[in-house]
């Protein structure tokens, strides 16, 4: 089984996707030329950074192998972030996508994460 990354996507957003068959990315994907995800162990991580509070999320999860070339892995932020962040350079098809889950947040205000998310 090849490694999962994720993507965080407002639930609108997504369903824009599942109209046209493809996800474009956000505004901030579509300002910085990719799609961002995170390798499992990078989204709790990621969600805190660039999502904190934010309610109607979801979790998109998709195999890295099944991207192909249009996916690279980067130091993000400039490099100012540890390690390597998948960065996908073109749409993402919804047809590659493996799970869409809810990502509601908790009591505590942070996003709860499905099982199997380190």
């Amino acid at each position: 089984m090849d490694e999962v990354i994720y993507t965080m996507v407002r639930a609108a957003d997504w369903a824009e996707a599942e109209r046209l068959g493809e996800y474009r990315g956000s505004a901030d994907d579509q300002r910085d030329g990719f799609l961002h995800f995170s390798a499992g162990a990078q989204v709790r991580a990621s969600a805190a950074k660039h999502r904190a509070g934010e309610t109607d999320l979801l979790l998109v999860a998709v195999e890295a192998a099944r991207l192909g070339a249009a996916l690279r892995w980067e130091p993000a932020a400039g490099g100012r972030r540890p390690g390597l962040f998948p960065h996908l350079y073109g749409a993402l098809p919804v047809a590659l996508v493996r799970a869409v889950v809810p990502l509601p947040l908790g009591p505590d205000g942070a996003h709860r994460f499905p099982p199997g998310i380190p």
